[in-house]
């Protein structure tokens, strides 16, 4: 593999705005955004200061085609950068500051041209460190992610790898016990020495920023229970503090989740740790833990209505101010109760002067606190970067320049009671005019993952046609509490399947929408909604669009099956072909027009699904119209212009034309 290369930049920047600037959008025509727009990657994907303020990194997409490349700037001279790097004849999909001189990120490139097993990757990676003083690269082959900078080490951070799951919280029943292994990597030279290599009973940790492991969970594979371990700091062996039966049902939102465990070591004392556990109660609060006695003690903070899922540590963290300001649960955003007054208010500061503010960030500040990068991400803003230095603020960039604030549809939270009483969150895209709307019921995939709608391409697309478009939070969405998750145990295609079709219900009784102008379209698990809804008696859609689609999960569970399993999980990876709807075995049953999409490299849910699929219809004589995405797989990251270009397209077409009997 070619070692990547560094030359210096010749072409200039005319002004540091021009990072943001795009081909204007007619305003007359419906949708007033051409497809060619919302199919571009994003064109900035990051925007970092360095730790000293003295450099920025932007890692910038060439041409709708094109690839990555990484531009360092100064800050006090933004008019051309300094350096301007390429991976060649790999891309790079990331890149962060972690010394003042040293930038740390991966790179990927397609090596196979099929999928043979689940997980298994196209492409393979590298991780690379770059140095800004010497202009040199080292690297290492392999998918590694930063587990920590490693401050008081400024030539070595924490790395880990060994986890295959690139999908997010949540979408791999299995993704808690796959073991990872963490090494330290020189920067300077690229090697990398062995920390820890994840076993079962300790399959993976977090650490401390002196790089000691201080928490892990593991499965006890004769009692089948999960047990949670924690260390001191410089401990050299594992203490339990709590296990819980696996073979027991109500005890899989712990590990499904995907967010319950150590989130945090208090800044001022590191034998306190910041725990987040429902500790029998049915919204999952944040704790404190004392490592000296291996005892939570008192409740931090707790929400009524959703888990807590996360904290939020200092802005000044290189200036080795770690201090927790906040904690995060979902609601109309990733809402904040904060403890920390003065990060509060300079994030109030920071919403009054973007525009469109919504979901706003801090990525990176310099270490004296003058300088710092701010994104937004929004119903009005699909992602941009600010700049602020010496109290200045302006803007650098952002992820889709050729879509303006007024042609996004704004978002609302909602919550609609489902047919058994149950209350269940949604996100309605509404578009712009007097309804009532066509309606597009978009289920996210997982279908345990948290989905707090900031800005959503596929939605604000929809909206843009003219679609309103219903995001429901359907039993199993994880952060509204134990209860919502385990209600759905066993009801895939079930209950699971009411819960978006009464949320239709729900926005055609307000005059929100159309009665008989409703669609379904969901990627993933998604995709499987999307297909059990092409199936369903009385059917109140006029079509579906299933993307990704789980269509035989009785095949994919034989598949990925474990020899040991615990039972409880066990059974859940069987619930959607063996405890609940399986598509495939429902075709005859189909009465809308169906509209299938799959990558043809898709590692998540392999290609024989929709194969199989479209050979069960067409041997049962239903018509349905299908698309095949070539080189595409599973995650948004992996599909390119030319996939979404055409993706788009046909979606659009289909919905207009044969959605039903005059379209949707």
């Amino acid at each position: 593999m070619k070692h990547l290369k560094a030359p210096i930049l010749t072409a200039v920047v005319a002004v540091a705005l021009s990072i943001g600037m795009g081909p204007a959008v007619s305003a007359n025509t419906a949708p007033t955004v051409p497809i060619e727009t919302w199919a571009l990657r994003d064109q900035v994907s990051n925007v970092q200061v360095s730790p000293d303020g003295k450099h920025l990194l932007i890692l910038k997409l060439q041409g709708k085609e094109g690839e990555n490349v990484l531009e360092i700037y100064k800050t006090d001279d933004l008019s051309e950068p300094l350096r301007r790097l390429n991976s060649k004849p790999m891309e790079m999909i990331s890149a962060r500051w972690v010394t003042d001189k040293h930038i740390f990120g991966t790179a990927w490139k397609v090596v196979r041209k099929s999928v043979k097993r689940p997980e298994q990757d196209v492409r393979s990676y590298k991780a690379f460190a770059y140095n800004l003083d010497s202009n040199k690269f080292s690297e290492t082959a392999g998918d590694f992610g930063i587990v920590n900078n490693l401050p008081k080490e400024p030539n070595h951070v924490l790395i880990s790898t060994g986890n295959a799951n690139r999908g997010g919280t949540g979408v791999d029943p299995f993704r808690a016990f796959r073991p990872r292994a963490y090494y330290r990597f020189n920067l300077e030279t690229g090697g990398r020495s062995l920390v820890m290599k994840g076993n079962e009973k300790y399959p993976s940790a977090v650490f401390d920023n002196d790089g000691y492991p201080r928490f892990t969970a593991g499965l006890d594979g004769g009692t089948k229970e999960q047990i949670f371990y924690y260390r001191l700091p410089g401990d050299g062996s594992w203490k339990e503090f709590a296990r819980y039966d696996l073979d027991k049902h109500e005890n899989l939102y712990r590990v499904l989740g995907g967010f319950q465990g150590l989130a945090g070591i208090k800044q001022d004392d590191p034998t306190i740790g910041y725990v987040i556990d429902n500790r029998g109660e049915d919204k999952a609060a944040l704790w404190e833990f004392d490592f000296k006695t291996g005892k939570f003690g008192k409740k931090i903070y707790s929400n009524p209505d959703a888990d807590v899922l996360r904290i939020q540590t200092h802005s000044m963290s290189w200036a080795g101010n770690t201090k927790m300001v906040a904690a995060i649960y979902p609601g109309a955003k990733f809402e904040r109760h904060w403890f920390d007054m003065e990060e509060k208010a300079l994030f109030e500061s920071l919403e009054k002067q973007i525009p469109n503010s919504h979901q706003v960030s801090i990525g990176s500040r310099s270490r004296d606190g003058k300088t710092m990068i701010v994104t937004n991400r929004g119903p009005k803003d699909p992602g941009s970067f600010w700049m602020v230095k010496n109290d200045k603020m302006f803007k650098l960039a952002s992820r889709n320049p050729g879509i303006k604030s007024s042609d996004l549809s704004d978002v609302e939270f909602i919550k609609y009671p489902a047919r058994d009483g149950k209350i269940i969150p949604a996100y309605v895209t509404k578009p712009k005019g007097k309804g009532p709307f066509p309606l597009v019921v978009m289920p996210h995939g997982g279908p345990h993952v948290n989905e707090v709608i900031a800005y959503d391409e596929w939605g604000q697309l929809l909206a843009n046609a003219g679609y309103m478009v219903l995001q429901p939070q359907y039993r199993m969405s994880v952060g509204w509490g134990k209860d919502h998750f385990d209600s759905a145990y066993g009801q895939h295609g079930l209950t699971m399947q009411d819960d978006k079709d009464d949320g239709a219900l729900y926005l055609a009784d307000k005059g929100w929408v159309d009665r008989d102008r409703m669609a379904m379209f969901g990627w993933s698990y998604g995709g499987y909604a999307a297909l059990v809804a092409t199936t369903r008696e009385n059917n109140i859609y006029q079509c579906a669009v299933a993307g990704a689609a789980v269509a035989d999960p009785e095949k994919v569970y034989m598949k990925r099956r474990g020899t040991n399993s615990p039972k409880a999980l066990d059974e859940w990876s069987q619930r959607r072909g063996m405890i609940g709807i399986n598509p495939i075995k429902e075709v005859s049953k189909a009465n809308i027009p169906l509209l299938m999409v799959h990558g043809d490299v898709d590692s998540r849910v392999l290609y024989f699904n929709y194969k199989d699929y479209k050979n069960a219809m067409e041997k049962a004589g239903k018509k349905a119209q299908y698309l095949t995405l070539k080189g595409a797989d599973h995650f948004s990251r992996t599909l390119m212009y030319n996939h979404q270009q055409t993706f788009y397209t046909k979606l659009l077409d289909f919905l207009a034309n044969d959605c039903g009997p005059d379209g949707l």
